[in-house]
């Protein structure tokens, strides 16, 4: 955060769906007007899911706190009044009258969820195929390996063969239940 102590996260709440539309918003305001002199950061942490259309697998964006925009700002005369009334925005979380701002561990674990989620993203490979190799990483079959023998890319899920007690044993489980050897 910025050396002025009156600069603090505060917490908006908007129509969801709509996150990306009140943070566009903001940020053509702070463009256009005296805001931006207020609003330092608006940011909505976003993690990557997967959906299956027409056989193909595609990634999509979504909000990590669905419903919620975050506003590193100055709250001084009338941007308070003017954040709040922000096209889609429901108003401020925790306004008792006054929204109360993040407290310091609160921001830096909403900026670590974001960091992470942006890491997590790029290091996950799910794209699994018949005969693949994988590792079960839930209880209580945590270290056991098996093989892939069917994939169901629209539940993101697994037919694997794994060997319980010398036994071959078909099991059905998630892609992220599973590591690739």
């Amino acid at each position: 955060m910025q050396g002025n102590s009156d600069v603090k996260y505060y917490v908006l709440r908007a129509v969801s769906g709509k996150e990306v539309k009140v943070k566009e918003y903001i940020e053509a305001e702070c463009k256009h007007t005296d805001l931006g002199r207020y609003v330092h950061n608006v940011l909505i942490p976003m993690e990557k899911t997967f959906i299956v259309r027409g056989g193909k697998k595609i990634a999509r964006e979504r909000p990590y706190f669905p419903g919620y925009v975050f506003v590193q700002a100055e709250l001084v005369g009338e941007v308070q009044h003017r954040l709040r009334v922000t096209p889609n925005v429901l108003g401020f979380l925790e306004a008792h009258p006054d929204p109360v701002p993040l407290r310091e561990d609160e921001v830096k674990r909403m900026l670590g969820i974001a960091d992470e989620l942006t890491e997590r993203i790029a290091d996950m490979d799910l794209e699994f195929y018949v005969g693949d190799k994988v590792k079960l990483a839930f209880d209580p079959f945590t270290g056991f390996y098996g093989e892939v023998i069917e994939v169901y890319p629209e539940k993101q899920k697994l037919k694997i063969l794994v060997k319980v007690f010398g036994n071959p044993t078909p099991m059905e489980v998630g892609y992220l239940q599973v590591v690739k050897e």
